[in-house]
């Protein structure tokens, strides 16, 4: 069993921006969300991780060397980048969904079926991808305590799979910016959710 200290990284100018969706587009973290990052180092300094692992993308990566306290210590890894949105990307949700409100609707009924924005991932390549990257997790740090950086929409995906949800449902998962959640992981009892938001 692995013990997870899951984050979404710090506030960006997308998020604040009326929540232009920013899958794959690299932008930095705001003033606001390098203090919430800075918050997190403080909540965390309780823990002691054996690895911390971010995405790469920036908003994740600086997330992780400010919450982790020790920049030389992320690795980074590509499996934990978020959703590619398609033709979504950097547009708001009321934008996006008025021009093409059939990709939303196919979506939000069956996201294992339809990939995001038309163009993008189906929520099974996302969920497929971090499988792997947990299951690796799994087999490397058993027994250990591990600090992982990722994205709204793929924690909330994997959230999701993993707790046994519809997957059209992972949106009924909050994960706000820069908060904790907390999970163990095991081959054999699966995911078990400690705390979320915290």
């Amino acid at each position: 069993m692995v013990t997870i200290c899951l984050l979404r990284h710090g506030e960006t100018s997308f998020n604040a921006d009326g929540n232009r969706y920013c899958g794959r587009t690299d932008v930095e973290l705001t003033a606001k969300g390098i203090s919430q990052a800075k918050k997190m180092y403080e909540l965390l300094e309780e823990y002691c991780f054996d690895a911390v692992y971010s995405s790469s993308l920036q908003r994740a990566r600086k997330t992780a060397e400010i919450a982790s306290g020790n920049a030389k210590k992320v690795l980074v890894d590509d499996r934990l980048i978020e959703v590619d949105f398609g033709e979504w990307e950097g547009l708001r949700p009321d934008e996006f969904q008025t021009k093409d409100p059939e990709s939303w609707a196919n979506w939000m009924a069956a996201p294992e079926r339809f990939a995001a924005g038309r163009t993008g991932e189906t929520a099974m390549q996302v969920i497929s991808r971090l499988q792997s990257f947990y299951d690796d997790l799994i087999e490397r740090y058993s027994g250990k305590t591990v600090l992982v950086i990722g994205h709204n929409g793929v924690n909330r995906l994997f959230l999701a799979s993993q707790l046994g949800m519809p997957l059209k449902n992972y949106r009924r998962l909050v994960q706000e910016n820069s908060a904790l959640t907390l999970l163990t992981l095991s081959q054999h009892q699966g995911c078990q959710l400690l705390k979320l938001n915290a």
